[in-house]
């Protein structure tokens, strides 16, 4: 006898299908649910903290990786969801490397603005600025300022800087007539130095920084050799011109001046080398200084002082390098506030430029 098997009637067929559908919708609902809970949640800043957070990103970090660091310091919820979010937004190319600090509790769209800003946490730092014309003792103040050091012991690096080779200074002079072995070397510029740096390290940093200046000029080399000075003696010029002038087009001249009379063995008579003899500048020379002996006097001796008498500019290098051709030997500032000189050619006329500048004074 042959068995049957009795279906379900088509309509308990229908209702088990349509059942088995809502559960699944229901499921389904249930899970895109959750997950934009978990989503919502994890893009919600984590517990705010008073405490800083210190984390570093290195360069050529892709934004996944800068999101699990910021995950591993606590100040996002979830580095998945965070890097799905970044897609979203089309943030993460412009991250920077670096060193940052926040706090938990900061807003995800504000640590991607400081990524984006490279918002790097600033070292602590010294800063410490050398007018151009000044010379080794007033730098000296300013280093012992900077670093609590004393005077005396800055001066001391100052004149015994140790061995220094750069890529155009050969090494500093050593010659007994010198007054200061590192005068006219130490660059004027605006340095910024770690918090703790000791006078020993800016004082290299100087002298790295003019031969720097001086690499930088574009045919340094072949100028020097068709002057025919050394660079000590170009920097020698170049510090009387910069005690000497204010205006940069007439650096060059003066140096033209300068180097005209040393042609001559004319006493280069420039009241800025007496002026280096004493510990603060006079505000007016007398005849008795112009006595004092010194191979810094230009009043005493021909040809230059052993040594720079400041530290010259990178403009006051360029005009010694490369001095106007003219022939003038005379040179008296103008008394109507403009700082420029009047140029002569011959005693006469420069004695009619000073009559002239006289009569200025005052206007």
């Amino acid at each position: 006898m042959e068995s049957t098997t009795q279906l379900p009637p088509k309509r308990s067929v229908w209702k088990i299908v349509m059942i088995v559908a809502a559960l699944f919708i229901v499921i389904a609902l249930g899970a895109i649910t959750g997950a934009a809970l978990y989503v919502s949640q994890a893009l919600r800043p984590v517990p705010a903290s008073s405490q800083e957070v210190r984390f570093t990103v290195p360069a050529g970090s892709r934004p996944a990786q800068i999101a699990g660091i910021l995950e591993r310091s606590g100040l996002i919820r979830d580095d998945r969801i965070f890097t799905y979010y970044l897609k979203w937004r089309k943030e993460g190319s412009r991250f920077q490397a670096g060193e940052y600090a926040m706090t938990p509790g900061t807003p995800l769209d504000a640590i991607i603005a400081k990524l984006n800003d490279g918002d790097t946490v600033k070292e602590d730092t010294i800063r410490l600025t050398i007018p151009e014309g000044y010379t080794a003792v007033q730098i000296a103040d300013k280093i012992a300022q900077a670093t609590g050091q004393s005077n005396e012991e800055v001066m001391r690096l100052i004149d015994r800087p140790g061995a220094y080779r750069g890529a155009v200074i050969p090494a500093l002079p050593d010659s007994p007539q010198v007054k200061h072995k590192a005068e006219g070397y130490l660059f004027p510029e605006t340095y910024e130095f770690k918090k703790g740096t000791g006078p020993e390290e800016m004082v290299q940093r100087m002298l790295a920084e003019t031969d720097g200046k001086i690499a930088a000029i574009p045919g340094w080399d072949e100028q020097l050799k068709r002057s025919g000075f050394t660079l000590h003696q170009v920097l020698t010029i170049a510090s009387l011109v910069e005690r000497e002038v204010v205006l940069d087009e007439e650096r060059p001249v003066v140096a033209g001046i300068i180097v005209n009379r040393l042609k001559r063995n004319m006493p280069l008579q420039i009241d800025a080398t007496v002026q280096y003899l004493f510990d603060k500048p006079k505000d007016r020379l007398v005849e008795k200084d112009l006595q004092l002996e010194s191979p810094y006097n230009t009043y005493l001796h021909t040809g230059l002082p052993p040594g720079p008498i400041a530290s010259p500019s990178a403009a006051s290098i360029r005009a010694a390098l490369s001095p106007a051709d003219t022939k003038y030997l005379f040179y008296v500032t103008k008394k109507d506030g403009s700082k420029g000189h009047l140029f002569a050619e011959t005693f006469e006329q420069h004695k009619k430029n000073i009559a002239a500048s006289k009569t200025q004074e005052g206007k």
